[in-house]
């Protein structure tokens, strides 16, 4: 009868706090998503792996996807091009027209405009590559909100932890994002609807 008396108060407890507690989760979520959507991005002028200027203009168009990352990294950057590599596989002609992908190297210093063409190829379909000046990099990356922190090893090579969303703008301006543990249906799903 304790026991049971017992379970009962710990389930109507645990009941009252998820009810007070679930505008505060909403509200945290709610927060997140509106200091994304604060990120404007910057002017800037880079170039791409065939040294033609890249600006901010570049970005505009019905619908842009922007991911941030390097070739070095050994699995987010992979998985998360190749499903937005199969999206576009999977979308109508007109649609593939509309939408374009740029990926920006945040370790200017080791991805060259050669090494992220030969990346990038690696890929069926075309995606921008974006290079440059470090600190120019820099500055683009922190105006989309992306942070990036290199982890050294004891040998001296390093890896980079990053922000790894993909950013979706219309005409250069912030859309929405993808988290890049969705996978390739969900990511399908949003870019396809952006693109009606």
């Amino acid at each position: 009868m304790k026991i049971k008396t017992s379970i009962s108060i710990i389930s109507g407890c645990l009941v009252i706090f998820l009810f007070l507690m679930l505008p505060v989760f909403l509200s945290m979520k709610s927060q997140k998503d509106d200091l994304v959507a604060s990120f404007k991005g910057s002017a800037f002028s880079l170039k791409d792996v065939n040294n033609s200027s890249i600006t901010e203009k570049s970005f505009e168009g019905p619908l842009t996807a922007i991911f941030f990352g390097f070739t070095n990294c050994p699995d987010v950057c992979p998985m998360t091009l190749s499903n937005i590599d199969l999206v576009i596989n999977n979308l109508t002609k007109e649609k593939k027209n509309n939408f374009k992908v740029f990926f920006v190297s945040i370790d200017p210093e080791r991805d060259n405009p050669e090494i992220i063409k030969n990346y990038l190829d690696s890929f069926e379909n075309k995606m921008f590559g974006i290079t440059g000046d470090p600190k120019k990099i820099f500055l683009l990356s922190q105006s989309w909100g992306v942070l990036s922190e290199k982890i050294f090893s004891e040998d001296g090579n390093y890896l980079i932890n990053h922000s790894s969303s993909v950013l979706l703008l219309k005409d250069g301006k912030y859309l929405d994002r993808i988290n890049h543990h969705a996978k390739y249906e969900d990511m399908f799903k949003v870019i396809n609807k952006y693109l009606r």
